[in-house]
This record gives C-alpha cells, sequence and structure tokens, in this order.
C-alpha cells in the first residue's frame, strides 16, 4: 500500500487511547482487509490482515 492510499483510509484508535501521545494502535478497515499501523509513526507501512484473521484475534483477545 503506498502513502496515498494509506492517508486515503478512515482510521481509528481505541476511545481506551489518551491524547498524550503514547503507544496507540490505530486500525482501518477495506473490504475483506483490516490495516493497522502506529499511531506515533503513520508513515510507515500498516500491517494488513484478512478480516478473518482479525476476528479470530480480536475474539481471543476477548477471551483473555
Amino acid at each position: 500500500m503506498n502513502t496515498a492510499e494509506c492517508a486515503r483510509l478512515a482510521w481509528f484508535k481505541s476511545t481506551y487511547s489518551g491524547n498524550e501521545g503514547g503507544e496507540c494502535l490505530e486500525v482501518a478497515a477495506t473490504p475483506g482487509t483490516i490495516h493497522v499501523r502506529d499511531s506515533k509513526d503513520p508513515a510507515r507501512d500498516p500491517l494488513a490482515f484478512r478480516s478473518s484473521e482479525w476476528a479470530a484475534f480480536v475474539d481471543f483477545v476477548a477471551g483473555l
């Protein structure tokens, strides 16, 4: 994904994240893919996961 494509995505971070600039992740969804990036370094290439992989991760974390 190039920088222009990345900039057009609608990025969201958790409402639990503060505004102090700490360690936050942002996520953006496109059809079939969830993109994840470091909020402190938005110019860096995001990670990409299939929606099914992301759903499995969220289910696992919710069960902890």
